[in-house]
């Protein structure tokens, strides 16, 4: 009998920053495959529980949320606490709470500096150090970065951004040597302009065509066009070690 597709049944789930936007999709797309997701967030309770509610009417396992600030070490070990003590592992760690500062050198302050490595290298850094231990065989980790890293043009108030992603793509490089060893996929989604909540805020028109016109495809990305991708890495046998450019063919 042919196979109907790509299965995650019994397979257990973290995303953080999950309420919304690509976290929120990712939930739904690997809930959609039959994984339970353990939907983490920080602050916004009511879009959490709107998530949460969408991902039981779609998914084929459970769902859960569970708040902790993922830019602290406190906040990683109770998140991989709670989700080992309610399901004894995790299959699947999908770090994709980050936050994007616009700072060039000259606005770049030491508490942005921190704030943004916090969330978008510290936490999922020792996010993977706290699951690693739980996570078998055939286990996923899947980093987000951005195109932002390799494309041809980056405007200047970029650089605290793309200086957290650039790590986050070096720690997918060198942890695939590391946590392959035991079995466990490493890599990282790296999305082109997307449409979340976030990206279109503050953007006139006229931008938002502007830089659709810079996508061959000609338009601005999906959150559903990027947890495409990350499902699809969440059940390759073979893929690690590699950062895939979900940005229509950008750069």
């Amino acid at each position: 009998m042919a196979s109907l597709g790509p299965s995650l049944r019994g397979k257990v789930a973290i995303i953080t920053g999950a309420s919304k936007g690509i976290g929120k999709a990712s939930a739904l797309a690997l809930a959609r495959l039959g994984a339970t997701v353990v939907i983490n967030y920080s602050s916004d309770e009511k879009a959490a529980n709107d998530t949460l509610a969408e991902v039981q009417s779609v998914g084929l396992g459970e769902a859960r949320l569970v708040r902790a600030d993922v830019s602290t070490i406190d906040g990683v070990q109770s998140l991989v606490k709670q989700t080992v003590d309610a399901y004894s592992k995790v299959d699947i760690l999908v770090p994709n709470a980050g936050v994007l500062p616009m700072r060039d050198l000259e606005h770049t302050t030491e508490a942005d500096f921190d704030r943004t490595f916090a969330l978008n290298v510290k936490g999922p850094y020792f996010l993977a150090q706290a699951a690693a231990p739980h996570m078998a065989r055939g286990s996923h980790i899947i980093f987000l970065s951005t195109t932002l890293c390799t494309a041809s043009t980056v405007m200047p108030g970029y650089l605290l951004y793309n200086s957290t992603k650039g790590a986050v793509e070096q720690m997918t490089r060198v942890m695939n040597k590391d946590l392959g060893r035991k079995g466990i996929f490493v890599n990282a989604v790296a999305p082109g302009p997307t449409g979340t909540e976030l990206f279109y805020r503050g953007k006139s028109e006229d931008l938002l065509k502007t830089i659709a016109s810079w996508n061959p495809q000609g338009r601005i990305g999906s959150s559903e066009d990027v947890a495409e991708v990350i499902a699809f890495l969440a059940t390759s046998s073979w893929v690690s070690g590699q950062v895939v450019r979900a940005n229509g063919g950008m750069a």
